[in-house]
């Protein structure tokens, strides 16, 4: 078998390849992350290396038994709440949109499957990506669900500051996948001075939608929200051992909902 085979990657195949190996069952996965400020102790492009690590993870544990294959990640996205700082880089709502209405087109185009998993490593793109979803679904005959990996890991329910961005999970996350890019040294600036009922009110408030940015310094610090002191490698580990295990549950639920969608 090929090597590009055994790693699962779309791009490395060769045409005559995507014929032979991948078949009408097969899932593609699909990462996308975003370039954006992570306060001054993680790099820009964090979402794009842990969306990519969410899937690689997932490919590991279950790409054989569920013939899954990766795409090329998308790494920009819709990050407008973090346009404040420098560095980052967001398409607008309709470049989104326009995007990823392109790409399913040329998924049901050019594959042999429509099974779809979009591994979503960018809390920004959740609403834009429920919305898109039914599209996909609607106009080219996806197949098609996404997942949020970095919310599957609860945090703990007493803490001052809600885990949003930048904090305890990122931060651990990104020191168990790439500790050379992490700045250790600047976390020490950050003072948790943000206030843990207003990014409540803000963010995480069911009933009720806010256009919030992270340069509100009543809901973040140096555009952070959590707590990136107490993040280690080791926690890290764990939040990622367990996004790569509960993905199997979705991922089948996906392939019997292919199964419903024939009938």
């Amino acid at each position: 078998m090929p090597q590009a085979a055994q790693r699962r990657l779309i791009g490395e195949l060769t045409f005559p390849e995507i014929s032979t190996l991948l078949k009408g069952s097969s899932m593609l996965c699909l990462p996308i992350g975003s370039i954006e400020q992570h306060g001054p102790h993680l790099p820009l492009n964090t979402d794009v290396v842990l969306a990519e690590e969410f899937t690689r993870r997932v490919i590991d544990r279950w790409g054989e038994s569920l013939d899954l294959w990766q795409l090329p990640t998308l790494a920009l996205s819709l990050a407008r709440e973090h346009e404040w700082a420098p560095g980052t880089m967001s398409l607008s709502v309709q470049g989104m949109t326009a995007l990823m209405h392109d790409l399913g087109r040329e998924i049901a185009r050019a594959l042999p499957t429509k099974n779809l998993a979009i591994i979503n490593g960018h809390g920004g793109n959740r609403g834009i990506l429920e919305a898109i979803v039914q599209d996909l679904r609607a106009d080219f005959g996806l197949n098609v669900c996404v997942l949020h990996p970095a919310t599957w890991f609860e945090g703990d329910p007493n803490s001052a500051i809600p885990e949003i961005h930048g904090g305890k999970n990122e931060t651990s996350m990104m020191l168990a996948i790439a500790p050379q890019l992490v700045r250790q040294g600047q976390i020490a600036q950050l003072k948790n001075s943000a206030d843990g009922e207003a990014i409540r009110r803000m963010i995480l408030n069911p009933g009720v939608t806010w256009p919030w940015s992270t340069d509100d310094k009543r809901i973040a610090d140096m555009g952070v929200i959590g707590g990136a002191q107490a993040a280690s490698a080791e926690f890290g580990e764990k939040i990622l051992d367990h996004v790569a295990e509960a993905a199997g549950g979705v991922l089948n639920q996906l392939l019997d909902h292919q199964f419903h969608m024939r009938r």
